[in-house]
């Protein structure tokens, strides 16, 4: 039996909570319960199949395409009650290019081994792409009219797939996180413990992708299998006008939220701007996570959130990946950002966490309930307290392997342990991460990790703020060591003066920031930086945009 559809189950009769979708223009309110009705409906239509569909057989993976949380949330729980896998699938964007789209799309759906594809708004006008390239699929809407199904726990077992996540970086290669019905219960009861969620006065808001994780499992799963309250809009909703967030907030007396950290810069600099009526003083967790955190940032968002009632508690720094459904480590409940000063000479040429001065790292929190992490050098030994190396994950929650194009690759070693690929360290029992082991630069013995570099970039004039990526450059190629380029975008990228101020403003930052100077300053017009599905910036592809433009200019 599956204890995560128990769950869904025992929320779906037990609670009047439930989700609000469609807001500013037109909210609309359905409890869980009524959340549920519509999925059974659907689970029936997609057991029955259609007049060229077949049926849904047990196990079976189906890809989501789909914008809507309204329709998401009732076709995920349809899916999960036939026994089958959700796959959220990567979305196309207004400036995709819908051939390679669905080339890419047709290579997830293969490596998957997909049976169907549910598509829904606004996604409705790529249905030609997908028939002309021969992808099964219904239309959410069209899924009624089959009656209903008894649901059954036992639908599915703890080692059963419930999600695959797409991981991001490159489409060319896809990779999917095996994410089964124990894992999900796992994390799932985990983070429910360590942010002392509370179902009956807990409102959550949230604009978050439901393609990545920290959305779909975090802000639409969390709340539907325990009973939530649930406020949603859609990320075009949010980066369409950013201070909407802060106004759901407001109107619903909303408690939890989580963004990665960009979304706080972008929403501290709407709120420095306001001027109209908002309450913030019911935010109890603004979790901050999916990519490294910015102490200024969440600095900005404490103060100009101050005069709308925000408590700077409320910050609360998170670990979290695919390989775990989604929690890793959570600081302490409403005791705000907590940040780690060590000396940087002895991290980048001791790897260690001395106390000290010159560098400073968000503390993350202890690993949540079940959760074991460690920290192991290159040679495997397991390191002590304040001492920097791979950081390691055992426990229920933890995945037992991913789906490839070469077929399933297991994530954990003999003793259950999955290597994060993350460099960092423990210090009082919590986690703090100091970087990606693939990106970090090694210059003199020294190792520099490529957040440092970005933040100081990115305080240049006229540098789009969080649009700052530093790549490494290997030795070679005309190179005698290793080094490292910073490509930023600016929209005065073109003028030839603006951008040779620029590229010097940003050597000297970084100088001064770390003590080496950017071999190259590259500088790009806005929306020029590849990013993935998700928003987050990519260092592999910008080191191939790097190695392109350089070869270019040698011919």
């Amino acid at each position: 039996m599956s204890r995560f559809l128990d769950m869904l189950l025992d929320a779906a009769v037990r609670t009047d909570r439930g989700m609000t979708t469609g807001e500013p223009k037109a909210p609309v309110r359905r409890t869980w319960a009524e959340v549920h009705e519509t999925a059974l409906g659907m689970a029936a239509a997609l057991q029955a199949g259609s007049a060229d569909r077949p049926g849904l057989v047990h196990g079976a993976a189906v890809g989501v395409l789909a914008g809507e949380p309204a329709t998401i949330a009732p076709a995920a729980q349809a899916v999960w009650l036939t026994g089958g896998s959700v796959t959220m699938l990567h979305q196309p964007t207004p400036r995709t290019d819908l051939a390679a789209w669905a080339e890419d799309t047709l290579a997830v759906l293969k490596m998957i081994d997909a049976q169907l594809v549910l598509l829904g708004a606004p996604f409705d006008a790529v249905a030609p792409v997908l028939a002309e390239h021969g992808i099964a699929f219904r239309t959410l809407d069209e899924l009624t009219g089959a009656g209903t199904i008894t649901p059954d726990a036992s639908v599915a077992g703890a080692d059963d797939t419930a999600l695959l996540q797409l991981t991001s970086g490159s489409t060319a290669e896809p990779k999917a996180v095996r994410i089964t019905h124990g894992n999900l219960h796992a994390n799932i009861t985990a983070m429910m413990e360590a942010a002392e969620l509370d179902v009956d006065n807990d409102r959550m808001v949230s604009w978050l992708p439901l393609f990545h994780d920290m959305g779909m499992v975090g802000f639409l799963t969390v709340p539907m299998v325990t009973g939530l309250e649930l406020i949603t809009v859609t990320p075009v909703d949010f980066l369409g006008r950013p201070l909407l967030w802060a106004e759901l907030i407001s109107k619903y007396g909303g408690t939890v939220t989580a963004a990665p950290n960009f979304a706080y810069a972008v929403l501290a600099r709407q709120l420095a701007r306001a001027d109209g009526p908002l309450d913030l003083s019911t935010l109890r967790i603004a979790l901050n996570g999916a990519e490294p955190i910015d102490a200024t940032a969440v600095a900005a968002f404490v103060e100009a959130g101050a005069r709308f009632g925000l408590h700077p508690e409320a910050v609360l720094a998170a670990y979290g990946m695919a390989e775990t459904a989604l929690g890793v480590a959570f600081a302490p409940v409403f005791t705000g950002l907590d940040v780690d000063e060590i000396d940087a000479e002895q991290l980048e040429a001791h790897r260690r966490a001395v106390p000290g001065t010159g560098r400073t790292f968000p503390k993350l929190g202890p690993p949540l309930p079940g959760i074991e992490v460690r920290v192991v050098a290159d040679d495997g030994t397991v390191r002590g307290e304040r001492e920097v190396g791979i950081l390691q994950l055992r426990g229920p929650s933890v995945t037992p392997g991913y789906l490839t194009v070469n077929g399933p690759v297991a994530t954990q070693d003999a003793e259950g342990w999955l290597d994060t690929g993350d460099e960092g360290y423990l210090v009082d029992g919590q986690v703090v991460v100091c970087g990606r082991r693939k990106d970090v630069i090694i210059m003199g013995g020294r190792n520099i990790y490529p957040t440092d570099i970005e933040r100081a970039a990115a305080e240049a004039a006229d540098v789009r703020a969080g649009n700052a990526v530093a790549v490494r450059l290997s030795a070679g190629d005309g190179r005698r060591r290793e080094t490292f380029a910073v490509v930023v975008e600016s929209r005065k990228a073109g003028d030839a003066d603006a951008e040779a101020a620029i590229r010097k403003d940003v050597t000297g930052r970084v100088f001064s920031a770390v003590g080496v100077r950017p071999a190259e300053v590259v500088v790009l017009g806005p929306g020029s930086l590849p990013k993935t599905p998700s928003g987050k910036l990519r260092r592999a592809a910008t080191a191939d945009l790097v190695a392109a433009r350089s070869t270019s200019h040698s011919e």
